[in-house]
Formats: structure tokens, C-alpha cells, sequence
């Protein structure tokens, strides 16, 4: 710690800390006798703006790589030209001739890196990869030497004059291409009844293909670290989702002791799944920072990231519906697979949603691995169901049709009363709810059936809408509260807040326990030295940490209370426990509501310093090594069927489009979305989060697709002005509904996913939409024009 102060890196900087007050950069400290002001609760339910609001807009919230160090090193990747073959010799002297280089490393010429476990066999690390360690090229783009400078404009240009001689061998860049092979994925295969034999007799039948393109993250904030040696320990900034997991992956990649390594992540300007575990190019930061004595900088560029991580693979799915007459499915026959690395795995389950979403007798589904020479693909908002989801509503819309059937009561024929997949009760399943508040919104009883048979102008009018769902995973983890003499109230943990309000909930949460504003909640998030959080992924965090600083709030107003009555310095020494409140700040006698004493002047008058309470949400009974797999591995996530029932979150999505009847071109115009998400904790945040989704989704359906030479594998789309995201002018009208209820079965304090919910069934009803607006129906994303004129 000394030696990052000399650094000029001061204790504040290291952590994230955000006060709850809407233009609060800081609490002021309050002297003896001084009251706060009275100030309106802000507990879980109410909608207060988000608290790390202020920070970000006025520049002062601090990311990563906005450090500042004293003799900081500025690193430049050099990555491959060529996507298959081997690195037969590196020509480094022009790059090492460049003043101010410090250090060039090449293939059979760097740091040695250690193998970090993926998080398949009990680790936490997404990739095998391990940059500049062997010879091999996977990738058009993979890391193959490294430049470290004094500054960025030196390393840079040193890089540029690295010359990489290769070896290439023959690419498999299309999965689908002669000589690209399948790998089945046995556990995945989900099967009952006889489904080949009851859709073969089934008298109604559809069939289809169902495509998704390479899609990429893309968060404001690209990938970048600081990694800074004082002796044998390690500091890292790095945006990360789970600095735990990072911290043990780190640890692993440099051959040190866990405790060796600290994470710090205070800001994280978006993710989405692509920061959940540091990536390669961390490893060799870290790798570079011991090499040379000094802290290393190392930021990849918008092009770089397309290629550091992998994004959403390509997915491709066959998919068969059988049903009776009167819309009651028979059978469920479903095949798919994804792309994934050449000698890595990403799975990407399009599954995922087939065998839960509707009551059908007899149900056969697989799904395989299609391995090809490429960046190992990775997480992306709701990976597995977001496809699966596109390829099952898709074809219930297609089915709908050929029925001649309303799609919204097809749906509601086929209504799931339980999990038979799991064979479990759902805990909540208020997806009718959402059906109808949706339908109701959107004015779906209005909608014609025929494609093509509304129409305004020279435009073609289509209604579509889908379903959706999002599992509710849980893990255990800690947080910490403070009450200090000032009155104030610090909340404390390692958990992370990229963009969707975990700086606001939890200061409500505590708010609310201990009956005081928000805004005299200071948060401090994002650094491995705090009380340890999961994985910020999979809609889990809110929920978890919000259980967590609800307890350990508890513990710290019941303290407050025993010492209060007990403690012979305190004022109100000689009352009952029982006969205390804590309310406005102030403990009182509950009888009295105009006496009593200040939290701080109590806490002063104690002389013990501040009083802390931590809680955690394990179960009782959890050992060191839970704790240890909590918070290093995947392996203590609870899954939604854990407890002997099926958690899962819903949702009913209903869009409008407008086709141009002579160009193709697709505008959506409305869109609303019905949600049961369980217990909101901020509806405002909830909002955000639900309409993040459903725009992502709207690019995915219309823009987004990764493009690649079939020759060099090399993505020739891989910067923001060519690859496509929906921006504000493609952003129409959005009604979000909350349809939830607390479900106390779900979760601890009810609330159940938020975050990926919002994009999953997106696609497919944008999709849904333009098929009744034109009669073309389009499989294969995006949704294009010269697919719809074609």
C-alpha cells in the first residue's frame, strides 16, 4: 500500500466509493450535537435516480485505466495477420531502435505465464489461451508480441514496426464449410416422449432454420488494466464483473499466493458478459509490470477488442413443431450448434429456453460445438437463451400462422403450469399476467391476422410479439455495514456496479433497514480487500448483495439498540432493548418519539469507533472451502432448480414495425415489454435495465452482425462505424410493466433477474413483426433489405 501511495495513488483512489445522494460526491463530516436535516426515505421500492449518476456525468468517477501512476509504462499488443499456422520468426530491432521502448516481447522471448483453470473444470478463467506462450496461431488477431514504452505514441509506433514472419496452415473460418466438424455435447441433450414419431403423425407441422451471426459486447468502456508490483504482491485495475475471480486467475497466470493479489474495480463502463474474468491481454501486463519494475498500462483498442474477446458465436438451429388442430403442441424436435475456438469451448446452449416455455407431450433436443479458427467466443446478455429464444418464438409465430391462429392465444393454449424439463413446480410463473398487461398496452386485440393487410401509405404495418425468460441464479456473498460517528452509514463490498445501480440499491437497502436517507449511505464497491461478492453476471448480483446488506443492516440496528439500552455510557443506558426504535437517524424510546439520541452522538459517546456489522447470505454451516469456491469458482452458483423448485424470471414483448414497401427498409415504431421480475427494488433502475435489453435487442434483430474474410479470417467490420448498433434515432416509444410479485421462494427478499431479462424474445418479435407486416419471413439475423426485397 506504502509504495502505491508513492506512486501517487491515494486511499480514496483505490476504492469506489458513492454516496446516495443524487449531487453528493462526498458526505460531509458532521461535529458533535449537529443533526442531519430531515430528508425522505429512499428504501427498496422507491426510484430514486442512480447515485453514481452524478459522478459520471460531472467526470468524476474514475475507471481503470484513469489511474495515475508515477512512472507508469505504456504497453501496445502486436496481433497476428494470418488465422492459422505458426510464428517461425519476429524481427524486433526497427521496434527496439524506437526511443523510449523499454522492452519488446515475441514468441519464445516473453514472461512465463502459468495456466489459469476454466471455470468448466472448477476455475474461473473463460479462455485456455495464454498469450506468447508457444508458437501456435489460432486467430487472425491473436496477441503475438508485445511493446512496452515509456509513452502510449512510443509504443505504438514501435509496435507498428514489429514484423511477424509466419508459417500458415489451412483455416476452418466458416462453420459451416466443408471440413468443419461437430462436436456433441451429450449433456445438453434434453429428450421425452417420442418426438420424431408423434411430429411424423402430427397433423400440423412447421420447420425452419434459425441462424444468429457472430455479435459483439461492445461496452463504452473498452478492455484495459493497470497492473502495478510492490515486491512480490500485485495490484490490478481492471474493469471487471468479478474481481474475486480475477484476483484467483491473476494469482494463477503469475504463479503467486491469492492473497498476493488485489483487484480494484470501482467503475465499470459497461460489460454484458465480456468482462466477467480478466483476458490475455491482462496476463501479459502483468507479466510485462514484473519484468520490467515498473506499473504497465495496457488498453486495447476498439478494432483490438473484437478480436481479445470472442462476443456471441454464430448460432444454427433446426427446429420442427408438430401440433393438433386446435394449436395443441404434440412434439418439439430441435437440433443446434455454435461456433467456438479452434482448441478452446464457449458454449453457447440454444436450448436453453425449448424445453421449459411450453406444455408439449414429447420433446427430443441436441446441441453441438462447431470448432473453427477463431478468438474463443464468450458471454453475451442472456448467452443461451437470447437464441434459443429467437429460434422457438420464431417458429410459434410460424405455426400460429399456419393455423390461422391468434399468436398470443396459440401461446396461452400451450401455457407451461410447471417445469417439464425439471419436472418442478415454478416458484412464481406470472407470465399470463404478463401476457395480458402487454396486450392490453399495445392494443394487440386490433391486429389483423392476414400479412400485409395493414398498411399506411407506401408503408406495410406489422404487429409481432414473443415471450421470454431468464433464469434466477443465485451464490452466497458478504457485505459489510459501518455506522460511523458522524451519523453516516457505510456499506462495504466487493461486489461491482457496471451501469445498472448496485451503488443505489444497496444504499437503500440499508436505508431502509435502518430507517434514514439514502443519501447518508456512502457505498464503497469493486476491491478484492473488501468483503467478498460473486460473479456479477447471470442477474445475480442484485439480489444476492441486496439479502446480504439487509442482514448485516439488521445486525448492525439490533447492536445499536443493545448498546444503547446496555452500555452504561450511553445516555439511554437502563431502557429495554425492546423499547427502542431506530428512526431518523436517532435511537428513541418507542413510547417517546421526541426523545432519544442521535446515532452518532451515541456512537461518540461509546468511544469504540465506528460500529460494524457483516453478514453474508451462505448457509449455515459453510466452510472456508465454500467460501474459497464462492468467490474463485463457479462451482457454488446455485442453479434455478436447486430447492426443489424451478426460479425463473418472464417476460411478453409486443413490437410494431413499419416496412417501406419499395425499399425494405425496417423502422420499428413502438415497442412494450411486460416483465415479471419479481420484487423491483427501484423501479427506476429496473426501467433502465429493461429497456437496455429490448434496444439490444432491437439491434441484434436489424444491424448487428460480426463480418469475416473467408480467406484471412480477419473481421473486416471490426470498429463502431461499421459494425451497427442501434443508436438514439433508432430507439422508438418503450412502455415497460412490472407484472412481478415478491417471490420469497426465488430469492431472499424476493426479487428475481432484471438485467438479461429485457432482451431475451426481442429479436424474434421484431421478426414476428415484419413477417406480418410483408408475409417474408427472415430466419437468419439481422433483418435486412435485401432479405425482405430479394
Amino acid at each position: 500500500m506504502n509504495d502505491l501511495l508513492r506512486h501517487g495513488i491515494s486511499r480514496r483512489a483505490l476504492l469506489g466509493t458513492v454516496t446516495a445522494g443524487a449531487a453528493a460526491a462526498a458526505l460531509p463530516a458532521r461535529g458533535l450535537g449537529k443533526r442531519p436535516a430531515r430528508a425522505a426515505l429512499a428504501g427498496l421500492g422507491a426510484a430514486p435516480p442512480r447515485a453514481d449518476g452524478f459522478l459520471k456525468v460531472s467526470g468524476r468517477a474514475t475507471y481503470a485505466v484513469e489511474h495515475r501512476m508515477e512512472r507508469l509504462a505504456h504497453a501496445v499488443i502486436v496481433q497476428s495477420t494470418v488465422p492459422a499456422g505458426r510464428v517461425v520468426g519476429t524481427e524486433t530491432g526497427a521496434a527496439r531502435a524506437v526511443p523510449g521502448v523499454l522492452a519488446v516481447y515475441t514468441v519464445g522471448a516473453a514472461p512465463r505465464i502459468a495456466k489459469a483453470e476454466v471455470f468448466s473444470k472448477g476455475g474461473a478463467a473463460t479462455e485456455n489461451f495464454l498469450p506468447l506462450q508457444d508458437d501456435l496461431v489460432r486467430w487472425n488477431g491473436q496477441h503475438v508480441a508485445l511493446v512496452v514504452a515509456e509513452t502510449f505514441e512510443q509504443a505504438t509506433e514501435a509496435a507498428a514496426l514489429v514484423r511477424v514472419e509466419y508459417q500458415e496452415s489451412k483455416a476452418v473460418v466458416d462453420p459451416e464449410a466443408a471440413g468443419a466438424g461437430r462436436t456433441p455435447l451429450d449433456k445438453l441433450s434434453v429428450a421425452w416422449g417420442d418426438a420424431q414419431a408423434a411430429l411424423d403423425a402430427a397433423p400440423v407441422r412447421v420447420e425452419g432454420v434459425y441462424t444468429t451471426p457472430r455479435e459483439y459486447n461492445l461496452p463504452i468502456e473498452p478492455h484495459a488494466c493497470i497492473a502495478a508490483w510492490e515486491g512480490d504482491s500485485l495490484t490490478v485495475w481492471e474493469p471487471s464483473q468479478w474481481v474475486a475471480g480475477a484476483r484467483s486467475i491473476i494469482a494463477d497466470w503469475m504463479r503467486v499466493g491469492v492473497e498476493k493479489v488485489r483487484v480494484v474495480s470501482p467503475f465499470v463502463g459497461g460489460a454484458f458478459g465480456c468482462k466477467v474474468s480478466p483476458h490475455p491481454h491482462v496476463a501479459l501486463a502483468c507479466a510485462a509490470a514484473r519484468e520490467i519494475g515498473r506499473p504497465v498500462k495496457l488498453a486495447l483498442t476498439r478494432p483490438q477488442t473484437f478480436t481479445g474477446y470472442g462476443g456471441r458465436p454464430r448460432t444454427h438451429q433446426r427446429l420442427s413443431l408438430g401440433a393438433d388442430r386446435n394449436g395443441r403442441l404434440v412434439s418439439v424436435v430441435h437440433d443446434g450448434w455454435n461456433e467456438t475456438a479452434i482448441d478452446d469451448v464457449h458454449v453457447e446452449p440454444c436450448n436453453a429456453v425449448t424445453p421449459i416455455m411450453y406444455a408439449v407431450p414429447n420433446l427430443a433436443s441436441r446441441h453441438s460445438l462447431a470448432p473453427v479458427n477463431t478468438v474463443n467466443p464468450g458471454w453475451f446478455r442472456a448467452p443461451g437463451e437470447n437464441p434459443s429464444a429467437f429460434a422457438i418464438e420464431t417458429a410459434m409465430d410460424e405455426l400460429a400462422h399456419a393455423l390461422g391462429m391468434d399468436p398470443l392465444e396459440l401461446r396461452l393454449r400451450n401455457y407451461a403450469e410447471f417445469d417439464q424439463q425439471a419436472k418442478l413446480p415454478w416458484t412464481t410463473r406470472r407470465l399470463r399476467e404478463a401476457y395480458a398487461a402487454g396486450a392490453e398496452v399495445f392494443g394487440w386485440s386490433q391486429r389483423s391476422h392476414e400479412p400485409r393487410s395493414m398498411r399506411e401509405g407506401r408503408e406495410l404495418i406489422g404487429w409481432g410479439m414473443a415471450s421470454g425468460t431468464y433464469p434466477v441464479r443465485r451464490s452466497a456473498g458478504d457485505a459489510e455495514v459501518v455506522v460511523k460517528d458522524d451519523g453516516s452509514v457505510e456499506v462495504r463490498s466487493a461486489g461491482i456496479d457496471m451501469g445498472t445501480g448496485t451503488y443505489t440499491i444497496l444504499a437503500q437497502a440499508a436505508a431502509e433497514v435502518l430507517t434514514m436517507p439514502a443519501g447518508r449511505v456512502r457505498v464503497v464497491l469493486g476491491d478484492t480487500d473488501l468483503p467478498l461478492a460473486p460473479l456479477a453476471g447471470g442477474s445475480q448480483l442484485a439480489n444476492l448483495l441486496v439479502a446480504a446488506v439487509d442482514k448485516a443492516a439488521r445486525a448492525a440496528r439490533e447492536r445499536l439498540l443493545d448498546l444503547a439500552a446496555n452500555d452504561p455510557r450511553s445516555p439511554l443506558s437502563g431502557a429495554r432493548a425492546n423499547d427502542l426504535v431506530l428512526s431518523d437517524g436517532h435511537v428513541r424510546p418507542a413510547r417517546n418519539a421526541s426523545k432519544g439520541i442521535f446515532v452518532g452522538d451515541l456512537i461518540r459517546a461509546l468511544g469504540d469507533g465506528p460500529l460494524v456489522a457483516r453478514a453474508d447470505t451462505f448457509k449455515p454451516g459453510a466452510t472456508e472451502d465454500d467460501r474459497r469456491l464462492t468467490n474463485q469458482t463457479f462451482q457454488r452458483m446455485i442453479a434455478p432448480t436447486d430447492g426443489g423448485v424451478s426460479a425463473h424470471a418472464w417476460s411478453a414483448q409486443f413490437v410494431e414495425v413499419r416496412v417501406d414497401e419499395d425499399f425494405g427498409t425496417v423502422r420499428v415504431r413502438r415497442m412494450v415489454g411486460a416483465f415479471d421480475s419479481g420484487r423491483v427494488y427501484n423501479p427506476r433502475l429496473a426501467r433502465s435495465q429493461w429497456m437496455g435489453g429490448m434496444i439490444m435487442g432491437l439491434g441484434q434483430a436489424l444491424l448487428e452482425e460480426g463480418s469475416t474474410d473467408p480467406r484471412t479470417g480477419r473481421i473486416v467490420n471490426a470498429s463502431l462505424a461499421d459494425y451497427l448498433v442501434a443508436v438514439n434515432a433508432d430507439v422508438p416509444e418503450i412502455t415497460t410493466l412490472s407484472v412481478g410479485v415478491p417471490d420469497l421462494t426465488a430469492t431472499a427478499l424476493g426479487g428475481k433477474a432484471v438485467g438479461e431479462l429485457g432482451i431475451v424474445g426481442v429479436a424474434a418479435a421484431i421478426g414476428n413483426a415484419v413477417f406480418h407486416a410483408t408475409g417474408r419471413r427472415v430466419r437468419d439475423l439481422p433483418i435486412t433489405l435485401e432479405k425482405l426485397i430479394a
